[in-house]
Parts: structure tokens; sequence; C-alpha cells
């Protein structure tokens, strides 16, 4: 019983710190794109930045997967 318990507590622990490896590359893609984005509209800049702001307070606060959602989400939209 104890193998499997440490066998899920070390799967747990390998999955959220992949998730927190992939925020910051997530937040330089987001950065890059907006900075070459021409055709979106003030709007759509605004709404892309407050995506990328919460990505980077989420993983910030250790909220990977949260982080990891919204910054996809930003892509999303430059990807109009």
């Amino acid at each position: 019983m104890k193998k499997i318990v440490m066998i899920l507590f070390s799967s747990f622990l390998i999955t959220s710190y992949a998730n927190a490896g992939s925020c910051p590359i997530l937040i330089k893609e987001v950065d890059s794109k907006l900075a070459t984005a021409k055709e979106l509209s003030e709007k759509q800049v605004a709404e892309i930045k407050k995506l990328r702001k919460e990505g980077e307070e989420a993983h910030n606060t250790g909220k990977h997967k949260e982080s990891v959602k919204l910054l996809q989400e930003a892509l999303a939209k430059l990807n109009i």
C-alpha cells in the first residue's frame, strides 16, 4: 500500500513540475506573437494582455494548470 501511495505522490509531483516549466515558455511565446501581431484590434490586444498577466500571476502563485490554460487561451486568440 505504501508503494502505491508513493508512486501516486511521485507522479503528481512530476506532473506539477512539468506544468511549472512550461509556463515561462508559454509566456515568452505570447509576448513574441503579440509583438508581431498587426491585425488585432485594441480590444483583442487588451484581452490577450489580460490573459497573459493572469497566466503569469497564476504561475507565480503555484497554480500551474490554471496558468497553462490561460496562456494557451491567449495563444489561441493570437492565432485568429
